[in-house]
C-alpha cells in the first residue's frame, strides 16, 4: 500500500509561537488565498518552486545559461524566471554554486515527517507541546495532515491545526478527528473586502467555522490586525459578535501586522503591497481587544 505524500517547506523544530509548549511545525505547500499581507508567499504555489536568494546571488549568468527552456532572465535588479512555463526541473538549482536558486517544497510521506517530528517527544512532554500543522493552507493537504496527525495520537502527541479555514467540509472533517487543538483565523468578515485583501469570499470559512464549533475540538481564533484593512471597529466588532454568537469558550488572539516576510517576494518575482503599511499602535491593539472583550469573549494581543 502507497503511503501518502504531502509537499512539506519547512519543518521548523522548537517552535513557541504555534500552540502551547515546545512544538515542531510542519508548513505545507499550497493556499487558496493570497493574503496581502502573508509572511510566507512562497507557500502559495501548492507545487515546489525555484525561490532566488537575492543575498547571496553572485549574478553570474550561470542558471541563464543552464535553463533548458531559456526562461531565465538577468538584468540589473537580480534573477527572473517565468513561474507560469517553468518546469520545476531544478536544473538551475543544480548549477547554481553560490547557492542563491533553491527549491522551496519537498515531497515526503508521512512516514518521514513523523521521523523528524517524534525526535523532540521528550521536549513535547515536559513542556506540554506537540505538532503543529500549518502552511500554506492544510486543508489543501488534508489527508497528508490528518494521517500525520493519527500517527501523533497513537503516539500519544499533542497536535494542533492552524487553518485559515478555506476549504471543502470533508477535508476540515478529515482534519479534526485527530485535532486536539484548532487555530482558525478570521480577518474580515465583509466578503467583498474578503475577496479585495484574500482573494476569496469568505463564505467556505464562516461554514467550516460553524463546524468546528460543533466538533468541540478546543479552538483559539486569531484576528491580524493589518491597519487599514482589518483594523476598523465595524470588522473587529463583526469578527466578535460572529465568534461569540456560536461560542464564548473560544479564547481571540489579536495578531499585530508585521512585515517580516516582505522580503521573500522578492525571491519568487513578486512585489509586496503593503509596503507603506505601519505596525499597529499600542491604541489601535487595545482598542481592538476592548471590542472583542466587549461582547464577552477572552481575548491576548500576541506579541
Amino acid at each position: 500500500m502507497q503511503e501518502i505524500e504531502g509537499i512539506v517547506f519547512n519543518i521548523q523544530r522548537y517552535s513557541i509561537d504555534d500552540g502551547p509548549g515546545l512544538r515542531t511545525t510542519v508548513f505545507v505547500k499550497g493556499c487558496p488565498l493570497t493574503c496581502l499581507w502573508c509572511s510566507n508567499p512562497e507557500s502559495q504555489d501548492p507545487l515546489p518552486e525555484v525561490t532566488w536568494r537575492y543575498t547571496s546571488c553572485k549574478k553570474c549568468g550561470t542558471c541563464v545559461k543552464t535553463c533548458p527552456l531559456e526562461l531565465i532572465t538577468l538584468d540589473e535588479d537580480g534573477v527572473h524566471i517565468d513561474r507560469k512555463s517553468c518546469d520545476r526541473c531544478g536544473k538551475c538549482v543544480e548549477a547554481c554554486e553560490a547557492e542563491a536558486l533553491r527549491i522551496s517544497g519537498k515531497r515526503m510521506t508521512v512516514d518521514e515527517v513523523f521521523k523528524v517530528v517524534k525526535r523532540d517527544i521528550d521536549f513535547y512532554k515536559v513542556s506540554g507541546g506537540g505538532v503543529t500543522g500549518s502552511g500554506g493552507e492544510i486543508l489543501m493537504q488534508a489527508d497528508f495532515i490528518a494521517e500525520l496527525f493519527k500517527r501523533c495520537r497513537e503516539g500519544e502527541i499533542h497536535t494542533c491545526a492552524d487553518t485559515s479555514g478555506f476549504g471543502t467540509k470533508e477535508a476540515m472533517e478529515k482534519i479534526l478527528a485527530y485535532s486536539d487543538l484548532v487555530y482558525y483565523d478570521l480577518k474580515h468578515m465583509d466578503p467583498v473586502e474578503h475577496e479585495k485583501q484574500c482573494g476569496q469570499s469568505n463564505d467556505l470559512i464562516l461554514s467550516n467555522l460553524s463546524l468546528v464549533v460543533e466538533s468541540e475540538v478546543p479552538m483559539v481564533i486569531r484576528v491580524p490586525i493589518v491597519p487599514g484593512y482589518t483594523n476598523s471597529d465595524e470588522n473587529i466588532a463583526a469578527i466578535a459578535k460572529t465568534v461569540a454568537g456560536l461560542t464564548k469558550e473560544a479564547p481571540v488572539n489579536i495578531l499585530p501586522y508585521h512585515s517580516y516576510g516582505a522580503n521573500k517576494y522578492r525571491m519568487i518575482d513578486r512585489k509586496y503591497q503593503l509596503d507603506d503599511v505601519k505596525i499597529p499602535t499600542e491604541e489601535e491593539l487595545d482598542r481592538a481587544k476592548q471590542i472583542i472583550e466587549s461582547y464577552g469573549l477572552k481575548c491576548e494581543i500576541s506579541k
